[in-house]
């Protein structure tokens, strides 16, 4: 099942994605049932929650097809509605530095011991077609996709054999990089930071539809062209060992979001450089969750 976070009519509104490119809005079915209708609150409530959004997913082949749902105003093309990041405002988003070999030998550095953790502000995100502002203080302005975890529940010290009871799903995750402002100093919070600089989406996939997510294709294409091609095969610390030693003392809670590393190809390591330029279209792909899509514009 994939959901989505959506504006229509001048109003923030989560929705169910069925047939692949109809909306259908939950709010009428939800309104009863949590207080806030967003996508933390519907992860917060619990898999009882999101069993009854499955069973109505399920059942609404025949209302598309004869035309209720549509009728209702409650079933939207994709086309006629703005998506939004699935997660608008997480809590916390904790990303992940080197977790994958080839990209690790493309920085001509030594793969990591331990995970290299650093984060990103939720002022950072934007969603499916939003822009990426090119900041004015960098002149190195790169992209990594990456495949993200989002938090279903909340936990600490948690254990690997447990972990996946802590994931609510996943969505596609672009990190953003100002290379310049990134390696000026010790810490690489600023380069990672800027606004926008942190776009995800186009939904959220729940983990019924993603049994092994160390199997996935991942691709990042500029202006058409392919510029990394990898799969989740290769990261170098698996999600059980990553939900484990960051919730090692950190409390994780729903709507937190794990953005799991990127594979070779990155712009500041091409020979040539092929970094970023206002213009350009970005376009994330992970198998089973889909295309994110944005376009860096000036500032």
């Amino acid at each position: 099942m994939k959901l989505v976070c959506f504006f229509r009519d001048g109003a923030q509104r989560v929705g169910v994605l069925v047939e692949g490119d109809v909306v259908v809005d939950l709010s009428f079915l939800l309104k009863d049932a949590v207080k806030e209708l967003n996508m933390i609150s519907i992860l917060s409530a619990g898999e009882s929650l999101l069993e009854r959004i499955r069973e109505f997913a399920l059942s609404l082949s025949d209302k598309l097809q004869d035309g209720f749902l549509r009728d209702k105003r409650i079933a939207y093309s994709l086309a006629d509605v703005k998506l939004m990041a699935p997660i608008p405002r997480p809590g916390k988003i904790i990303c992940l530095g080197l977790n994958y070999s080839d990209h690790a030998e493309e920085a001509g550095l030594k793969p990591p011991d331990e995970p290299v953790l650093f984060s990103k502000p939720a002022t950072a995100v934007v969603g499916h077609d939003d822009p990426v502002i090119y900041p004015r203080v960098s002149s190195q302005v790169d992209y990594e996709v990456e495949l993200a975890v989002v938090i279903g529940k909340k936990g600490k010290d948690i254990t690997e054999e447990d972990a996946y009871e802590y994931v609510a799903g996943y969505t596609v995750f672009n990190d953003v990089s100002a290379r310049d402002i990134q390696f000026r100093g010790i810490q690489w919070f600023r380069g990672k930071s800027f606004d926008t600089f942190a776009p995800m989406g186009p939904c959220l996939t729940l983990k019924d539809e993603i049994p092994d997510p160390h199997n996935l294709k991942m691709q990042m294409r500029i202006n058409g062209e392919v510029r990394q091609k990898g799969s989740t095969k290769n990261m170098i610390f698996k999600i059980p060992y990553l939900l484990s030693f960051i919730s090692a003392g950190m409390t994780l809670e729903p709507g937190d979001v794990i953005a799991t590393g990127t594979p070779s190809g990155v712009g500041i390591y091409s020979k040539p450089q092929k970094l970023l330029k206002p213009g350009d279209v970005m376009e994330a792909t992970i198998e089973k969750i889909g295309t994110l899509r944005n376009k860096v514009v000036s500032p």
